[in-house]
């Protein structure tokens, strides 16, 4: 049977710039690259993911009245989420993000301009769990009391909780969320929660303990990028290392991590098991451009780990 996971989160249209080099300060470039307008959003990644890999997803967000919510709504529907609580703002517009992609290195820079995401209230979250998950997964793309809603709803109904630490900031309630399944930052947004760089295995372990005891988290898992995760339970850690592909763009690769990582674990209850599955889901996303366009399905995943194997 398919498990149901809730996503409680943002939804945006990403102005995606590709350049070769970033402009320095007052300075004007004439780019080469390209440009384009494409669904994206922390939550919709999210949730497009866990459907892709064949999790029933209910989607909750909240989007503007304009062209580009319509736009974000039909592809919802093509994917098949579950859209009942999609809200919409009639005085706000849907969440834009601007990304600049280097084109050599395919890393980016993201400014977000949350739009109606920043109305997400706690009604809507506690309507969207009339939809009975089996687990909940929520982001930092929100506004605070909407999250730590959606974190004491899912307490008292004995739910799981999955929580992808981004976008960070330093002053977070984390001790406010309670009990967490699986708490995941990637590098910056574990230094900003804790003060720690995790370039090291020591100073991964010192922020995992830090983080651990923060959010009450049953498992934290680091992301690192090329250089994989690391995966603590509470006593003991492990690495899982990434893949080598050929980088176009990390935009949503850290987005398709953790929803690949909580949906395997919701399946198997196995984290090193579920963290390998994400790190192939991953890899298969920076490989491609843009956001919802690189996030891979089930088959793809599978495919991936027998062409590895060889």
């Amino acid at each position: 049977m398919k498990k149901r996971i809730l996503v409680v989160s943002s939804a945006n249209i990403d102005f995606v710039q590709r350049v070769s080099r970033l402009p320095e300060r007052g300075e004007t470039i004439i780019s080469d690259g390209d440009c384009d307008y494409i669904p994206g959003g922390k939550g919709a990644n999210s949730a497009l993911a866990f459907a892709r890999l064949g999790a029933d997803t209910v989607f909750c967000a909240k989007l503007g009245r304009d062209e580009n919510a319509k736009k974000l709504k039909r592809l919802y529907a093509s994917e098949k989420l579950d859209t009942r609580f999609l809200f919409e703002d009639k005085d706000a517009p849907t969440g834009l993000a601007s990304i600049i992609v280097e084109e050599e290195s395919g890393a980016n820079r993201i400014i977000v301009y949350p739009g109606a995401n920043a109305r997400l209230k706690e009604a809507d979250v506690e309507e969207a769990f009339n939809c009975y998950p089996d687990g909940v997964f929520v982001q930092f793309e929100i506004p605070d009391n909407a999250v730590l809603a959606c974190a004491e709803f899912a307490r008292e109904k004995g739910i799981p909780l999955f929580v992808d630490a981004g976008p960070a900031r330093a002053d977070f309630p984390l001790s406010e969320l309670g009990k967490v399944e699986i708490f995941s930052p990637n590098e910056t947004e574990c230094e900003i929660l804790t003060g720690i760089r995790p370039d090291s295995l020591e100073s991964c372990l010192k922020a995992s303990i830090r983080l651990a005891g923060a959010t009450n988290a049953k498992y934290v898992v680091l992301k690192l990028g090329h250089r994989g995760s690391f995966v603590y339970d509470g006593k003991y850690y492990n690495i899982v290392p990434a893949h080598k592909v050929n980088v176009a763009d990390t935009t949503a690769a850290g987005d398709v991590f953790t929803a690949a990582l909580s949906y395997a674990y919701l399946q198997k209850g196995d984290i090193l098991e579920a963290a390998r599955f994400a790190t192939l889901a991953a890899s298969i996303c920076v490989s491609r451009p843009g956001a919802s366009t690189s996030i891979p399905t089930l088959k793809e995943v599978k495919e991936f780990a027998q062409k590895i194997k060889k």
